[in-house]
């Protein structure tokens, strides 16, 4: 089958589009348009890969380009966002046109076009602190930052155009996501770009909110094995590996491995307001070990050392002296 993948350029969405190259699915690439036409990290990735990829470039605001990118195709992983929740404080309405608007457009096309799966991205911050845990897909929703609220609003959206319409939607719900690729405006890249560059004082906001952390390749195996299972249509889905850990005690681990005599400095400007901080995420994954066969595979231990490597190696990618908002 064709896939297309939304957000093809991203973090996730490049990881994704290899892997599934790899297993012998025929991938378009939705990238964003830009003028110096780059593809984003897909840029990085193997010609032997990138042969196998059709590039789309447009923008995921635009209903006409989404459904052009969408014809010829069968399924569609939709993982364009704006997702960083700091800039969503100043620029909301730009998380409106991107994440719910953008979302609309997946679905209409899909609609339209007779798409046989449809997988919308969620994020766990949907659930906002936990009312109790392990969370699982039953948790209330609490939107506690506006990059929250319009990830509630496109989940929404999908469940009702499955439910109105028969769409055969999926909403694929992965908790924190870390490994290589990622931007420094997450927790994790973040230290370990400072601690690689030399600092000895390693700028941190809040040390105790808890977070369950999923290996990028980990999250990229729960999307295909969610696609792959049809007894997960029309369901929401957790990709968590049930397991905490605070900030402070990921930022203790990644000191001891790269710079022991390095120590955390809490900067007021990273830290969120108070009502909008989610300080505990630990998700409930029996959904997904019933559904499908995925299982994690990558321990924090191991996937924090292959993250470590590839920022060392990529470590002029990344502007190690700023905030990364």
């Amino acid at each position: 089958m064709k896939i297309m993948v939304t957000g093809a350029d991203g973090f996730i969405g490049s990881h994704l589009v290899e892997e599934l190259v790899k297993k012998g699915y025929q991938v378009k690439a939705f990238v964003y348009y830009n003028s110096f036409n780059t593809w984003g990290w897909l840029d990085t990735v193997s010609e032997e890969i990138m042969e196998n990829v059709e590039i789309f470039q447009g923008d995921i605001r635009d209903p006409h380009g989404v459904e052009a990118a969408l014809r010829g195709t069968e399924a569609v992983f939709h993982l364009a966002a704006l997702i960083a929740i700091p800039f969503s404080y100043h620029s909301p309405d730009a998380y409106v046109d991107t994440n719910i608007k953008g979302t609309l457009n997946v679905l209409q096309a899909s609609r339209k076009l007779e798409i046989e799966r449809v997988l919308i991205t969620s994020t766990s911050e949907v659930y906002g602190t936990a009312q109790y845990v392990p969370i699982d897909e039953k948790h209330p929703f609490q939107g506690q930052s506006p990059y929250s609220a319009t990830k509630i609003g496109a989940d929404r959206l999908a469940e009702s155009f499955y439910r109105s319409f028969q769409l055969p939607v999926t909403i694929v719900r992965p908790f924190n996501t870390y490994g290589p690729r990622q931007s420094a405006r997450a927790v994790i890249p973040t230290i370990i770009t400072q601690l690689l560059a030399g600092s000895m004082k390693i700028k941190l906001g809040a040390l105790t909110p808890t977070r369950d952390f999923n290996y990028v390749k980990d999250t990229v195996h729960g999307f295909i094995s969610i696609y792959e299972s049809d007894q997960a249509i029309g369901e929401e889905i957790n990709i968590a590996t049930q397991t905490e850990t605070s900030i402070g005690q990921i930022a203790e681990e990644l000191i001891r491995q790269i710079q022991p005599n390095a120590r955390i400095v809490c900067d007021e400007e990273r830290f969120r307001p108070k009502e909008s901080e989610v300080n505990r995420l630990l998700g409930c994954n029996e959904k997904i070990l019933r559904l499908t066969d995925w299982r994690p595979q990558y321990s924090l231990e191991e996937g924090l050392q292959n993250t470590i490597a590839f920022l060392r190696e990529n470590l002029g990618k990344y502007k190690t002296d700023i905030y990364n908002m």
